[in-house]
Order: structure tokens, then sequence, then C-alpha cells
């Protein structure tokens, strides 16, 4: 199985810990056995792999949008993130179900945001790389 640390900003981490649980070794993304294990403090989603349709590296986000867990509200998507640096989107055939929620996609700012959608076009999954530049 591999394993993907969230990115946890120096500045975020005690934000992050009080608001959200999240402390060293609770903060990654697992990939293996047929499955995929988010672990953000105490949120830990777990799907098939198989229902991951498509995956879209984004980001760089302000600051103020993108630390924590969060849900748009827009589109129902729910994000672990601890750092703006940015996120690989997994959009799901089949929205999973999250207490009351039914989810369309997670984002994950894991630290090898590359690596990690390396890992998922290995097993079949297409996707981009939609980042913006910066200055």
């Amino acid at each position: 199985m591999s394993e993907y640390p969230i990115r946890v900003g120096r500045r975020s981490r005690l934000f992050l810990r009080f608001f959200f649980g999240v402390r060293p070794g609770h903060q990654s993304v697992r990939i293996g056995e047929g499955r995929v294990e988010i672990r953000f403090g105490w949120f830990n989603p777990t799907f098939p792999v198989a229902d991951v349709e498509r995956w879209r590296i984004e980001g760089p986000w302000l600051w103020i949008t993108a630390i924590g867990v969060r849900m748009s509200i827009r589109h129902r998507d729910l994000s672990f993130a601890g750092s703006p640096r940015g996120g690989v989107r997994m959009d799901l055939r089949t929205r999973y179900p999250y207490g009351p929620l039914r989810i369309p996609a997670f984002y994950v700012g894991v630290e090898d945001l590359e690596g990690f959608a390396a890992e998922l076009s290995a097993l079949g999954i297409p996707g981009e790389d939609a980042r913006t530049e910066r200055d």
C-alpha cells in the first residue's frame, strides 16, 4: 500500500490540530488493496479505487480557502489540505455517502502531487495537471 502524506504548513499546524484533530501520522492518503483511504485528523473516508473516474492537479489556492476540511457549497466536493500549495482532485463515478452528504469529488493536498497523480494514472485512471502559473 502506497502512502502519501498530506502537506501541513508550519503556520497551519496548531489550527489544524485544534479544529480538525490533525497531528503527525494522521494526515495521509493511502492507495492499495483496491481502495483509497484518506486520513486527516478526525476524518477518514475510504472508497474503492474503481470509483475514481478521473483526477486533476489544481492550485495553488488562497490560504483562507484551502486549509482544513472544506466543502464547496456549489459542487459539494470535499477537500483535505494543510497548505495552499495545491491538491489532486479525484472525481468519483458514484457519489460517496459521508454522513447525510453525497460527495462527488475529493481534493487531497498531498506533499507529492505528481507522484500521487502518477500512481492514479498507473491504475488506468485518466487525468491532467491544470495548475496555475505562479508569478
